[in-house]
């Protein structure tokens, strides 16, 4: 079992910078990929950024420049970092970790979310 917790969230001003860290515990050597989700509001979900066991990042193309996300294995926490921060950038971000077993089933696990809003 995995449990996420976002955090560093807030209001913050375009052009400025904001790192999100999406803290796991419990069996987190069995995730494949840990993912960066965004749901501003009136719009769907979207995944923006993901990284895998082995480092391999991707990112949407809408964000492509702007998010790094990282991992730090010894403190069991990936973040999000987002600069320059733009006013669309305001959603609910959520931290997603999956796995896939032998049988090709896809296991997921959710955070609660943290709420980021620009804003001058």
């Amino acid at each position: 079992q995995v449990q996420l917790v976002e955090s560093g969230g807030g209001l913050v001003q375009p052009g400025g910078s904001l790192r999100l860290s999406c803290a796991a515990s419990g069996l987190v050597s069995s995730i494949d990929v840990f993912g960066w989700y965004r749901q501003a509001p009136g719009k769907q979900r979207e995944l923006v950024a993901s990284i895998s066991r082995a480092g391999s990042t991707n990112y949407a193309g809408s964000v492509k420049g702007r998010l790094t996300i990282s991992r730090d294995n010894a403190k069991n926490t990936v973040y999000l970092q987002i600069n320059p921060l733009k006013p669309e950038d305001t959603a609910v971000y959520y931290c997603n970790a999956f796995y896939t077993n032998l049988l090709r089933s896809r296991y997921d696990y959710w955070g609660q979310g943290t709420q980021v809003t620009v804003s001058s």
